[in-house]
């Protein structure tokens, strides 16, 4: 038995891209949270400093997004986490690839206060 046919056939979805400075994360998941495909930009077969380009991180949300649609998927939120330069890029590609984005987030982490400095130096 195939592992596609053991997953359910999924219409609505959520996208999580993780954009960080040296890799693009990808996950798609159904509405409870069980993840139905994954891919990064090292999965899509770059290394090194190419995997934090926009184009590495364009080819793995294509691939991605090509495994989703043979499950069905039709209509997704997408959440962003991180600075990397593959944000911007993934949301041009999700908006032509035929899938419906209902909502789009910005679920990157914000230090309130941040760590404790380090203690003064004396000489």
């Amino acid at each position: 038995m195939n592992k596609i046919n053991k997953i359910n056939r999924v219409n609505r979805g959520r996208l999580y891209l993780t954009s960080t400075f040296n890799n693009s994360l990808v996950t798609i998941t159904d509405e409870e949270g069980n993840v139905i495909c994954w891919g990064s930009s090292g999965r899509s077969g770059f290394k090194g400093a190419r995997k934090a380009t926009p184009f590495a991180a364009t080819t793995a949300i294509e691939d991605v997004i090509k495994r989703a649609k043979l499950l069905g998927l039709s209509e997704t939120k997408v959440f962003i986490k991180g600075p990397g330069a593959g944000r911007d890029a993934v949301l041009r590609v999700l908006k032509t690839s035929g899938i419906k984005i209902s909502m789009i987030a910005d679920i990157t982490p914000m230090p309130h206060n941040g760590c404790r400095p380090r203690k003064r130096r004396r000489v």
